[in-house]
């Protein structure tokens, strides 16, 4: 894949976590990582200059410290600290590279609200595929868990999902899911068995033409199936929890929507079963 690994770097303890991660992925692919950091907050009041200097050489100081830790892994490295509002210049740094890593600190159920505007708002105006690592230890989860809908960005988050399974030798778990027709209460209390059959049967047909071809271009992937009945999100949120990343896909979005993700991407970025990746 062509182009850089590119992190957004912050204080906050996830942001090792998400240099970590980059780092694994750019050992194996033999790619480059450069470190960015954004100074915010700047709105030209006297005396602020020093203040702006004061933290651009702290940030730097940062971003030395973790490049160091990069380049002990033996991976190419660079630093960049950018001035103004972080999520314009997260997602101006995206053109061209080939993944932008970010952390968030919500920490999963029971930790507290859900957090990460941030993160949904830099995924959805990101040129790349943008991966959020959530701050918390996600133990020993197994299979790279990818959502399939049948439209055109689903291939894109299929190749990317499986690429990833490849590389880190895990399973690749495609997950389907299907809706039955939402009726005003008591209207329909239980649905038509040959209804249910066709929803599942025609799930699957899209399933798997989704994914024909895929084993010729990756020979030793093992690719699991799942069809599932369900609202999208939750499903792919509870399988996600086991999982070591989970793909998604979306629409690219210009102008004043460019900052807009569809539903199951932002309630996936905003619950984080586990590392999370969106793919236009």
């Amino acid at each position: 894949m062509a182009g850089n690994i590119i992190v957004g770097v912050t204080g906050a303890s996830v942001s090792r976590r998400a240099v970590d991660w980059a780092i694994e992925r750019a050992t194996r692919r033999r790619q480059s990582i450069e470190l960015i950091s954004v100074v915010g907050g700047a709105i030209g009041a006297i005396g602020e200059a020093e203040v702006l200097g004061a933290a651009q050489t702290a940030t730097q100081q940062l971003l030395d410290g973790e490049a160091k830790r990069v380049a002990d892994a033996g991976v190419p490295v660079s630093t960049r600290v950018e001035s103004g509002n972080p999520v314009t210049k997260l997602v101006e740094a995206s053109a061209g590279a080939a993944v932008l890593v970010i952390g968030s600190d919500y920490r999963g159920t029971g930790s507290g609200p859900a957090r990460g505007v941030h993160g949904i708002r830099i995924a959805a105006g990101a040129t790349c595929p943008v991966v959020v690592v959530p701050d918390r230890d996600l133990g020993e989860g197994m299979g790279v868990v990818v959502g399939v809908d049948g439209s055109d960005v689903t291939e894109h988050a299929i190749e990317f999902a499986a690429s990833e399974a490849d590389r880190l030798g895990e399973p690749l778990i495609a997950v389907s899911v299907w809706t039955p027709v939402n009726t005003p209460r008591n209207a329909m209390e239980v649905y038509p068995d040959l209804y249910l059959a066709n929803m599942q049967s025609m799930t699957e047909e899209v399933l798997a033409l989704s994914l024909a071809g895929l084993s010729s271009r990756y020979p030793d992937l093992r690719i699991v199936r799942r069809v599932e009945r369900g609202h999208p999100s939750q499903v792919l949120t509870a399988i996600a929890a086991d999982a070591r990343m989970v793909v998604v896909g979306t629409h690219g979005r210009r102008a004043l929507a460019r900052f807009l993700l569809g539903s199951i991407s932002q309630e996936l970025l905003s619950h984080l079963p586990t590392v999370t990746a969106v793919v236009r």
